[in-house]
């Protein structure tokens, strides 16, 4: 049968799969020209990944060079290794683990011409391949494609000038583009190549929202029935949680203080493993007060939970599981995360739950049952980018549901059951979604319909911080015109980290020219004080 292992991992990469009629029709599409930019859509499991591998190949039998990126060598194993396996000797690996010896190896195996196609993360868009021919942006809805350090590029921008200026093909994809990249399909710039159907026999799952704001525990009665119905069937389960730790935060409850971070302005999560209260920007850590610090009151507690409460209270309703957990908490000895992986795929753990490192493309095919413990994480975020973010965790987190057999389900646990992005994740309504997030930063003015810089100010003294930051947004203003807006200056949303004050102001204008031009002219006659650091971040994919 054509389509019979077209995600079957122990298969996937070591020789060409015969493609369904769609995968044949989009590769066809792609090869018909030998430049320009096409973009794969599709849900998880439609077979994205053998196209971009078919593509590479021909591409390489025609004499030209490839560049194959993913978002995180470490949380993308599989392809990584279908790339490896697909092209052996010829195929070089980059990435910022590498030391700096091993990745001088492989720079020369390219330049020496024996090595034509290279797989890594980012930082690979650089790598000196010869005649270029093709470069595939895997995942390109990811935010770790933008460098958080000088010089922040963003390896999408990156890709299609590379791709432009070797007249290369230019291939992206995911099943949750950005809202940047719809908008580029939906104009016509970018050619969007569609993909319907699950392989593997697998078909897209029932999903059904759980009320919360019903619900006592961090397990609603709903999801622990269908965890224990699909543990009955011989089925594997998946609940995600991207929130580390075993309680989000502590607090009184007689005067209302919470334990905030002494160097920054977040809570402290609290980690019962470890028996601390850790900060997850900056690493410090204290123990848990035995009463208030502020007013001496012994009636305090803790509110929310985390991947590791998660895990205590599935370990006590599912006391015949195997379970395991996925998070940067419970991997930090080496070969762990591998570990765990193999064992899960294998059908030796019963449940894993997991922060967002189970939504990275991971296949594995006994899950018949996704639970989202709480979808609200993300989409509670004061920043732009926040619905977006939310409606992507969901479905992808979804997409590991049933890709291999009917009749996969997903229960996603929220307390807004009426926001339209879980609903829209809900029935898989990505049109939709789309629509109402494009009309909503047209309206607002924020990307695609207009360009960002983000300027950040930190330093130790609240008040440097602040008075560099609006004399600097003086000297833009003066510096520009109509076509350049500033918002700010302001503090951050998160005000504080490692001890440092953050101010920043945004930039906003149609054209980025404009905006760096009065940015540029404003920097060139004046100096930051010795005691402020300025960080300039151009289409930046957080205001946090």
């Amino acid at each position: 049968k054509a389509d019979s292992g077209s995600f079957d991992d122990a298969r996937m990469g070591e020789k060409a799969i015969v493609l369904s009629e769609e995968q044949k029709a989009a590769l066809g599409r792609i090869l018909a020209r030998p430049a320009g930019r096409w973009y794969l859509y599709g849900p998880t499991g439609t077979g994205k990944t053998e196209v971009f591998l078919q593509a590479a190949e021909a591409t390489v039998n025609q004499g030209r060079g490839v560049i194959y990126l993913v978002p995180e060598i470490a949380l993308t194993h599989q392809v990584v290794e279908a790339v490896r396996k697909r092209f052996g000797e010829r195929c070089a690996i980059i990435h910022s683990g590498l030391t700096p010896s091993k990745k001088l190896a492989e720079w020369k195996r390219l330049l020496r011409g024996e090595a034509d196609v290279v797989v890594g993360a980012r930082s690979a868009i650089f790598a000196p391949v010869r005649n270029l021919g093709l470069v595939v942006l895997d995942e390109e809805h990811e935010g770790s494609y933008k460098a958080g350090n000088t010089p922040r590029y963003h390896a999408r921008q990156a890709a299609m000038r590379r791709a432009a200026d070797a007249g290369a093909r230019l291939v992206m994809g995911s099943a949750t583009p950005s809202v940047e990249a719809w908008h580029l399909m939906t104009e016509g710039s970018l050619e969007r190549l569609t993909l319907t159907r699950r392989l593997a026999g697998g078909e897209m799952p029932t999903v059904e929202i759980v009320d919360m704001r019903r619900e006592t525990g961090a397990l609603s009665s709903r999801l622990v029935e269908e965890v224990r119905r699909v543990k009955a069937e011989g089925g594997q389960s998946i609940l995600f949680l991207n929130r580390r730790g075993f309680s989000y935060f502590w607090s009184c409850r007689s005067c209302g203080a919470e334990a905030i971070c002494l160097h920054c302005s977040v809570g402290l999560t609290y980690h019962k493993e470890r028996g601390r209260m850790v900060c997850h920007y900056c690493g410090y850590s204290e123990a848990p007060p035995a009463s208030c610090p502020t007013c001496g009151s012994m009636d305090t507690g803790w509110a929310g939970f985390g991947t590791e409460r998660v895990q205590e209270d599935a370990a006590r309703l599912f006391p015949d599981m195997t379970l395991a957990r996925l998070d940067a908490d419970a991997v930090t000895r080496k070969g762990a995360l591998e570990t765990t992986l193999k064992e899960f795929r294998e059908g030796r753990i019963d449940l894993l739950l997991g922060t967002q490192m189970v939504a990275k493309g991971l296949n594995f095919p006994g899950v018949r049952l996704v639970g989202v413990v709480l979808a609200d994480t993300t989409l509670n975020l004061p920043d732009f980018r926040a619905s977006e973010r939310a409606f992507s965790l969901v479905t992808q987190v979804a997409g590991r549901a049933g890709r291999f057999a009917k009749g996969g389900r997903v229960i996603v646990q929220t307390y807004r059951p009426l926001s339209s992005v879980v609903q829209r994740a809900a029935v898989h309504d990505a049109e939709g979604f789309y629509a109402e997030e494009l009309a909503i930063r047209r309206e607002l003015g924020f990307p695609p319909y207009a360009r960002l810089i983000r300027v950040v100010f930190r330093s130790k003294s609240k008040d440097d911080a602040k008075a560099a930051a609006t004399v600097l947004a003086e000297r833009i203003a003066a510096s520009s015109g109509n076509d350049v807006e500033i918002l700010g200056p302001s503090e951050c949303p998160i005000a504080m980290v490692a001890g440092n004050a953050r101010h920043q102001l945004i930039i906003r204008s149609s054209d980025p020219a404009p905006g760096r031009a009065a940015l540029s002219a404003a920097l060139a006659e004046w100096r930051s004080p010795a005691s402020v650091h300025i960080e300039l971040d151009p289409d930046p994919v957080s205001l946090l």
